[in-house]
């Protein structure tokens, strides 16, 4: 209970009691003081100001008790709206998202190819007002928007270094040139993080739990929140496990490493091993021209349906991404972990249950407690999703990362 006593007396009161009530709600004051262990005056006032915020509301509902009846609290869905956009190497996701996590409206549209920073700004605020604006949002009532991809990104300055489609991304001070465009606030960051918040917010995860996300895309990444907060590491570019070594002297990378998770059990190699056996493309009927997303998808239904080719790779894949989330949850002692991200879209549960085959009998705290392992409900939005809540995140329980600037 020190954690809350020290959060208490700065700036992340009202990052708990959000939390608090995003997890537990229904929930009543006298409960909050409970779980808290702060003084009724100074949990009616947080809950004073977020209901005059909008943020959360009083349900109507009561709980008898022997003295008065307390009146229960929940987030109000409708306090503000995220919207997140994804980029991909072939697309770019947009959803927007209600307070508690819920996805309002979604648009998928092809990415920019070799495009100048210009054309990208352009084409991303376009995308912004298009879902917006089809779905008659107040624009007060979009707290911001968060843009996300593959790292690595420099959330200080709002850019990413490298980007799907965008020469010349590493100068484009990404996040200014869109609130200039927009009016609204943005953020930048990598799709995993994002990922990670967007499942942990949704899913109405307790800030007690030690919360872990692997994700997949064309690379492998992963995320941990403690204390309802990301762990972002010195430059907000943690959790890049596609990067541990898993075989000595291997293929090398573009980190600089060799042997990396990510150039043995990624979507975008499988696929490269696939087309390599030209029976096996025709066969599974994939194309020259197939991105190689959709080339990995039919490949993934292909060892979901029989193939013995097709499984042998996923369960290859499967294996090695067993062996990286060992490593998250010994380092990091997990009680909970979540596959999402397009790479899990399919062939999802073939993953789920190597995974939790291998942490129940390997992990270093087993005999302590389990490690719940679940497939997101969203994977291949995952990202996008979670871009949203680090806008919804970082503007009703600023305290947790990056806080949204309040419009002028």
């Amino acid at each position: 209970m020190a954690r809350h006593e020290s959060a208490a007396a700065g700036p992340g009161s009202r990052a708990l009691i959000v939390d608090l009530i995003r997890s537990s709600g229904p929930i009543s004051r006298v409960e909050l003081v409970k779980a808290t262990r702060l003084t009724q005056p100074t949990i009616s006032n947080i809950v004073r100001r977020l209901i005059e915020d909008g943020v959360v509301r009083e349900t109507g509902d009561t709980i008898a008790t022997r003295g008065k009846p307390r009146t229960m609290l929940v987030i109000n869905s409708r306090a503000a709206y995220g919207v997140g956009i994804h980029v991909g190497a072939d697309t770019l996701t947009c959803v927007v998202t209600d307070t508690r996590g819920g996805t309002v409206g979604r648009q998928l549209v092809a990415a920019p190819t070799g495009g100048k920073p210009g054309d990208v700004v352009e084409r991303l605020a376009a995308l912004y007002r298009d879902v917006t604006g089809g779905l008659g949002l107040p624009p007060r009532s979009v707290a911001g928007m968060a843009v996300v991809g593959p790292g690595p990104v420099d959330v200080a300055r709002g850019r990413f270094l490298t980007l799907p489609g965008l020469t010349g991304s590493a100068e484009l001070d990404l996040a200014a040139a869109l609130t200039a465009e927009l009016g609204v606030p943005v953020l930048v960051d990598g799709d995993a993080a994002a990922a990670t918040v967007g499942e942990f917010w949704g899913r109405q995860v307790s800030r007690d739990r030690t919360f872990g996300c692997l994700y997949m895309n064309s690379g492998i990444g992963s995320g941990v929140v403690l204390d309802g907060a990301l762990h972002r590491g010195a430059s907000s570019n943690a959790g890049k496990i596609g990067h541990i070594a898993v075989v000595r002297d291997g293929a090398p990378c573009a980190c600089g490493n060799r042997g990396c998770l990510e150039r043995y059990a990624a979507s975008g190699v499988l696929v490269g091993r696939a087309r390599a056996d030209e029976k096996m493309i025709e066969r599974l009927r994939i194309r020259a021209d197939d991105p190689d997303a959709r080339a990995f998808d039919v490949l993934a239904r292909a060892a979901l349906y029989g193939d013995e080719q097709a499984r042998a790779l996923v369960d290859e894949s499967a294996e090695l991404l067993a062996e990286g989330a060992m490593v998250l949850a010994n380092l990091w002692d997990l009680d909970t972990l979540v596959l999402a991200g397009p790479g899990f879209a399919i062939a999802g549960s073939i993953y789920v249950t190597e995974i939790r085959r291998r942490l129940a009998e390997c992990a270093f705290g087993r005999d302590v407690h389990g490690i719940q392992v679940d497939l997101s409900s969203n994977p291949r939005d995952s990202a996008a999703i979670g871009g949203a809540a680090l806008v919804l995140q970082g503007s009703v329980a600023p305290g947790h990362g990056p806080q949204v600037p309040a419009r002028s």
